[in-house]
């Protein structure tokens, strides 16, 4: 099982979800279709399994993730690992929690981002609302940062900046007094960096995490 998942995320990080069938498959591992439903019974299954293990390697990464004084610092660390792994395979995100039954890691990695929550004062609610955001907004972003590039910066045609550039121009065109904000942003968005605005909008949550338990100043005092 293994090496069958193994070959499968390779396979799903080299060309994406099309080009996982069971022959081709079966082609990497040097035998026959059929030996692929000893492990799986479809090509769900498969891609559920996939992400399992890749959610396995995420919590691997994160196993000395510990911090006793800080429990939304340790939120942190384990949320931008999770993004980076995520953000590199844009297939992964679809498979993300589909089915628990074949899915134990990220079961795992749903009980490692929320049990530092235990330790803080929120009512059950509030940390279930907590991790969902958290989550939802780390799978989501990294899904949406993940997707296949314009053919002409794949290409090397055109540079990612001056990829973005052509769309802060038709932003600048735009009647300031109509759009007051996007001419305030403008330069912001054309030299972005997509990491840097995930972590900025992760924080964004993860300060409002900390006034909802009461930790901002504490935090601040260290």
């Amino acid at each position: 099982m293994e090496a069958v998942l193994s070959e499968a995320v390779t396979l799903l990080d080299e060309a994406g979800e099309q080009a996982l069938t069971f022959r081709a498959l079966a082609a990497r591992l040097g035998g026959g279709v059929g030996s692929i439903y000893w492990y799986v019974t479809s090509k769900e299954d498969l891609l559920d399994r996939a992400a399992d293990h890749v959610v396995g390697d995420v919590l691997r990464a994160t196993d000395d993730v510990d911090d006793p004084d800080d429990p939304i610092a340790e939120i942190r660390a384990i949320a931008v690992t999770m993004f980076d792994a995520v953000e590199r395979r844009p297939w992964l995100a679809a498979y993300f929690m589909t089915n628990t039954e074949v899915q134990p890691n990220t079961m795992r990695l749903y009980e490692r981002l929320g049990r530092p929550l235990l330790r803080l004062d929120l009512t059950t609610r509030q940390r279930f609302h907590a991790v969902s955001a958290v989550t939802g907004f780390v799978v989501g972003t990294a899904a949406d940062l993940g997707q296949q590039r314009p053919p002409e910066v794949l290409d090397g045609t055109v540079g990612r900046d001056e990829y973005i550039e052509r769309f802060a121009e038709d932003w600048r065109r735009l009647d300031p007094a109509e759009f007051p904000f996007v001419h305030e942003i403008v330069d912001e968005f054309a030299g972005h960096d997509d990491t840097d605005q995930f972590r900025a909008g992760l924080d964004l949550i993860l300060d409002g995490l900390r006034l909802q338990a009461g930790t901002a100043r504490r935090a601040r005092q260290r």
